[in-house]
């Protein structure tokens, strides 16, 4: 057996040895909350269209490198806007997800783009038209008004049959495109219903 003192001394640096290892842990858990950062997250499935109320987002923690650019911080960040696309429960909102002055850019890569409200001739098109769609405007003549214009808000919502379902696809289809091209598809809707040919 092992004098006492000998004893005493095996005690002592085990009990060190957990404190290192207890202080480690702790200083490695401290430095990943203090990475982490805030971000407004879906409260609940969002459909296209939806006017964002305060009850629609949450706070979330998230690490900071998982946190995508222009995601919103707070909910008055959010609050009143309209969601261009999907978007799922816990998904981080960013401003690329919402009706703002900064959307044609994002969408289109011009710095002068325009959103354009557009009222199709084929109500089934329009229900089929998705965020982010690349599609060409034709005008009755078959003048290409428009090329390469961003869907930045479709109607997206179910097919079905019925009078309703009618009324629900004859609203407009938001295009972002450059500002040349917004002007002539503006005047030509004015008196008719445009087609567009999907890339």
């Amino acid at each position: 057996m092992r004098p006492g003192w000998a004893r005493s001394l095996l005690i002592r640096r085990c009990a060190a040895a957990l404190l290192v290892v207890a202080a480690v842990g702790f200083a490695t858990l401290g430095g990943a909350e203090h990475d982490d950062e805030a971000v407004m997250v879906a409260a609940h499935d969002l459909l296209p269209g939806t006017e964002l109320a305060a009850s629609d987002l949450v706070v979330r923690r998230v690490g900071a490198g998982m946190v995508p650019a222009g995601a919103l911080r707070m909910s008055r960040d959010g609050a009143g806007k309209t969601v261009t696309s999907m978007v799922r429960t816990g998904e981080i909102l960013t401003d690329a997800r919402l009706l703002s002055p900064r959307l044609p850019q994002q969408l289109t890569g011009s710095a002068d783009a325009r959103l354009v409200p557009v009222r199709l001739s084929d109500d089934a098109v329009s229900a089929l038209l998705r965020a982010g769609d690349v599609v060409d405007v034709v005008g009755p003549e078959a003048d290409v008004l428009a090329t390469r214009a961003v869907v930045a808000l479709g109607t997206e919502r179910p097919v079905s049959s019925g009078l309703s379902a009618r009324n629900q696809a004859s609203a407009p289809v938001v295009l972002a495109m450059d500002q040349k091209s917004a002007l002539r598809v503006a005047a030509a809707g004015l008196d008719i219903a445009l087609a567009v040919i999907v890339h």
